[in-house]
């Protein structure tokens, strides 16, 4: 009993008593503690990328190259990110089905969780803008006035002043925004799709493309009213001067006609 108080009175026992501790509470985390979160996330994004490999080289490895580099028949897909893969892809544009002079809008095939991994490998390859969150997209609290006033600046003179889409040169188009997802409206003024010039936050800041959005979901909304009247199919002035070409000159010349046999009945009476 001496000796064992000896041992307590020394000037190292408690921190014998202490470095234990520690080593007993180290062990018992270890042991019973949940997997590290940031280890947990890289092994996922690892499995995504794997599988996103494999489903590349299925259906686009024959023309993006094996490893995205690009070739003769698709251009290269390093650096153009996950926004990109998600907007091609989930609308259907790509894979593509036949050359042409620009890929059309169709039903996409594959799933949503395919798509992630597709954008997780593609994402791997190169930076590149990345899918947006539902905050930076959605419509709800951005300025409708503002995004009306961005979008007839930017967008008008290809989408027509109300999304409804229009012709290009060489038989492209401007695709109709009517029933386009917000999202992809997003991603696609961040990555600049086919003819379509880029947008990324450095040229129009976050909030501007929600605002943009929000003004397309006003002015397309089946509960939206045209304060001018009669609104034409919102594709701007070509069908509103055509109307007024064919209906307004056209009732104008009946008047005249109208006027004028009038006039020779009465010179003959």
């Amino acid at each position: 009993m001496k000796k064992l108080s000896a041992r307590r009175r020394h000037p190292l026992a408690a921190v014998v008593v202490l470095l234990f501790a520690l080593a007993v509470t180290g062990g018992l985390y270890a042991a019973f503690a949940p997997a590290d979160t940031a280890k947990a996330d890289e092994t996922a994004q690892s499995l995504a990328i794997e599988e996103g490999k494999k489903l590349y080289s299925v259906g686009c490895a024959s023309c993006h190259g094996t490893g995205g580099q690009g070739t003769t028949d698709g251009p290269s897909l390093v650096g153009v990110g996950a926004a990109a893969v998600d907007f091609q892809v989930a609308t259907g544009r790509m894979p593509l089905q036949q050359q042409g002079a620009q890929a059309p809008r169709k039903k996409a095939i594959y799933s949503q969780a395919e798509i992630d991994q597709l954008a997780a490998y593609i994402a791997s390859l190169g930076a590149g803008p990345s899918v947006p969150t539902k905050d930076q997209y959605s419509p709800d609290g951005a300025d409708i006035a503002k995004g009306g006033e961005l979008f007839r600046t930017n967008c008008a003179q290809c989408h027509n002043f109300t999304g409804k889409g229009g012709a290009l040169s060489n038989g492209k188009y401007a695709p109709d925004l009517t029933d386009v997802n917000p999202k992809h409206i997003y991603e696609a003024m961040q990555t600049g799709p086919q003819n379509m010039p880029s947008f990324p936050d450095t040229t129009m800041s976050e909030k501007n493309k929600k605002d943009i959005i929000a003004y397309l979901d006003t002015v397309n909304s089946s509960k939206s009213e045209s304060p001018g009247g009669l609104e034409l199919g919102g594709l701007g002035p070509v069908s509103e001067g055509l109307f007024a070409w064919i209906f307004g000159l056209g009732a104008l010349i009946a008047v005249a006609i109208w006027v004028a046999a009038h006039t020779a009945k009465a010179k003959k009476s």
